[in-house]
């Protein structure tokens, strides 16, 4: 096997009857840059994951293609052609909602020009020195990510021993694995995802640095780690994903306090449904259904919500409120590691602070939970709790009748409620997550003193808590 460190290699060649990849399986518009900067008389190939994932049998999302023309000289190319980036200088081609993005071969090194930037941790800031296609596959990640496929042959060119370790499914890092970290924390993370998404292994070589260089993700973007993230848990191997998170030791840092809180989970179950939560998600990417990335960090952050509501107990709040400054918390926490964006983070708070009216039965407030723009979302999240608390199915199997029962039924059961069997009486205002903040004790309010109700008075009075 050729090394992955090797200095401008001569690459092996394989042929077009030896890697089985056709041109059918590539996108057209990708096939269109690729001709077309060909007819101009530059170089293109197909590269990275979409060479490697046609390799395995897999379907790209995305076609990538690395040239030795400039952003400049790709963008008078082609009139649809916008460029971007100022940390790597790239050409996005469109076609419609499709964007394939155009690469100029890079450099493995400095050439003084200052287009080249790091930190003193070592970490790439800037890299825009161009060079030939040997230097672009040595300075690429892993090895199976530099094979490169042109259409003037059909062959697939490897400069760095990726063929043989796609064959072999094992992912490895060209260079030294701690050098190559350091440039890029976010790196270690890729390959967390790669391998639970390839079913590939991770060379041990690769993955020995990874749990003591962890906390540099610390300093990586938040923006890009949430997409990273969702990348890892959206695609359809999320429960893989977050297993190879916890093996290779990267959950205490992208997630602290969810890891911190399943380190003291004794019973398993936290952990049992954030699993089985990350199961129905890839089952749903599977079968071609939406999946929304706020019920996912719902999920996620669940046991790190917990766990603060039961920091705060000894502040004695409104059962309410207490909810409110631990899922505040929990957010704003997280959000210096994961910049998750307002229109994720909102809903995935009101997730968690519609459980509370899950306990209440009083007709009204029953059919205002139901119109809730939430309610499905809250309703598929007391699902999933009951594999944490069983003792939450009596209230799961109310709301999966209420949503079956016609309106006018729903209200005459609610009107004519069975025999209490131990539930809080309506109106009291207990706490909501059971067990959550003090040990599973019911925490009450003193009621307020009913006033009588007047002749001008309509509809039912309501007086428990506003949820």
């Amino acid at each position: 096997m050729m090394p992955a460190n090797m200095s401008n290699p001569s690459p092996r060649i394989v042929p077009r009857d030896a890697h089985g990849i056709s041109r059918k399986q590539i996108s057209p518009n990708a096939l269109r840059v690729l001709y077309k900067l060909n007819e101009s008389g530059f170089d293109a190939y197909l590269v990275g994951g979409a060479v490697r994932d046609l390799l395995v049998g897999g379907r790209p999302k995305d076609f990538d293609v690395a040239t030795n023309a400039t952003p400049e000289q790709v963008k008078a190319l082609f009139r649809n052609c916008r460029l971007i980036g100022r940390r790597f200088r790239l050409a996005h081609v469109f076609f419609g909602p499709e964007i394939i993005e155009v690469a100029t071969f890079r450099a493995n090194g400095d050439d003084g020009s200052g287009d080249r930037e790091t930190s003193d941790e070592g970490r790439v800031l800037r890299d825009n020195v161009y060079g030939s296609i040997e230097d672009d596959a040595v300075r690429r990640d892993f090895t199976a990510n530099a094979l490169y496929y042109g259409v003037r042959d059909f062959a697939v060119l490897d400069y760095v021993g990726g063929w043989e370790d796609v064959q072999r499914r094992s992912l490895r890092l060209i260079g030294d694995p701690e050098q190559r970290y350091r440039e890029d924390p976010v790196r270690m993370l890729r390959a967390a995802r790669l391998s639970s998404k390839l079913g590939f292994s991770i060379d041990p070589a690769t993955a020995a640095p990874i749990p003591t260089l962890a906390p540099l993700l610390a300093d990586a973007p938040p923006a890009r780690l949430f997409d990273e993230m969702l990348k890892l848990f959206l695609a359809g191997h999320g429960e893989a994903g977050f297993d190879a998170l916890e093996r290779h030791g990267l959950l205490a840092t992208v997630l602290p306090e969810t890891a911190a809180a399943l380190a003291h989970d004794p019973d398993g179950r936290q952990r049992a449904m954030l699993r089985q939560a990350l199961a129905n998600t890839d089952a749903r990417v599977r079968e071609g259904k939406t999946v929304t990335p706020y019920f996912l960090f719902a999920a996620l952050l669940w046991p790190a919500f917990r766990r603060e509501l039961g920091l705060l107990a000894h502040e004695h709040l409104d059962p309410l409120a207490l909810q409110q400054r631990a899922a505040d918390r929990v957010t704003f926490h997280q959000a210096r590691r994961i910049a998750m964006p307002r229109r994720f983070s909102i809903p995935m708070q009101e997730i968690w602070l519609l459980q509370a009216r899950f306990d209440i039965r009083q007709r009204k407030r029953v059919f205002r939970l139901m119109a809730h723009p939430r309610f499905r979302a809250a309703y598929d999240f007391l699902a999933l709790r009951t594999i944490e608390q069983p003792e939450l199915t009596g209230p799961l199997a109310f709301w999966t009748q209420a949503q079956e029962l016609p309106a006018a039924d729903l209200a005459e059961q609610l009107a004519h409620p069975p025999p209490a069997r131990g539930d809080a009486a309506a109106g009291d205002a207990v706490e909501p997550v059971a067990g959550a903040s003090d040990g599973g004790k019911k925490r009450r309010r003193p009621r307020r003193r009913k006033r009588h109700a007047s002749a001008s008075d309509a509809g039912e009075a309501d007086t428990s808590p506003t949820a």
